[in-house]
């Protein structure tokens, strides 16, 4: 396994080197120590306390997603199918404020994202079901939930498919300048 810095500042893709065989594959998916030295915190690793796993079918779209306060940093692949992962950056210290950048997650290369706090987290299933893990570092509390909407015009994501289904959060949710206008 190794590890790609995104161009969003803090993103990280990890690379995992599936093992194939005629019985199939095996890989890694997670390395506690290479990502705690990626991330230059010894022991960071542990601080994932919950692990959840969503399925959506084709052309769904869930986000763009967040949290208030101290945010949430978190692992996410696809464990199975594949979704286009979009991430927005929300922190407005950051260098890339207010980009987007899309990646592809499926599995057959198992690549997942280290999204660290402050960011909008979405995805599109590209494929009839797609199963996505996320790996966080704190407990879910609806109360601190932020969500801009994922057909935002000022941030222009283009989906890759029609999209079919959106919750009714999701429909509801602000744009990208009612959600800056709350960052100040």
């Amino acid at each position: 396994m190794h590890i790609e810095q995104a161009g969003l500042s803090g993103v990280a893709v990890f690379v995992p080197q599936p093992r194939r065989d005629n019985r199939g594959l095996f890989t890694r998916t997670f390395d506690a120590e290479l990502f705690d030295a990626w991330l230059g915190v010894a022991g960071a690793s542990a601080s994932f306390i919950q692990d959840s796993p969503s399925r959506s079918r084709r052309g769904v779209v869930r986000g763009l997603h967040g949290r208030r306060g101290r945010g949430e940093a978190k692992l996410v692949r696809c464990a199975h199918g594949a979704v286009y992962d979009v991430l927005v950056d929300a922190r407005p210290e950051s260098p890339t404020f207010g980009r987007h950048e899309a990646f592809v997650l499926d599995d057959n290369d198992f690549r997942h994202l280290y999204v660290p706090p402050g960011l909008l987290h979405g995805f599109q299933a590209l494929t009839e079901t797609a199963d996505v893990c996320y790996r966080i570092d704190r407990a879910h509390d609806p109360s601190d939930d932020v969500a801009v909407a994922y057909d935002d015009p000022d941030l222009a994501i283009d989906w890759p498919l029609p999209v079919t289904v959106v919750s009714d959060r999701d429909a509801a949710a602000g744009s990208w300048p009612q959600f800056v206008s709350r960052l100040r």
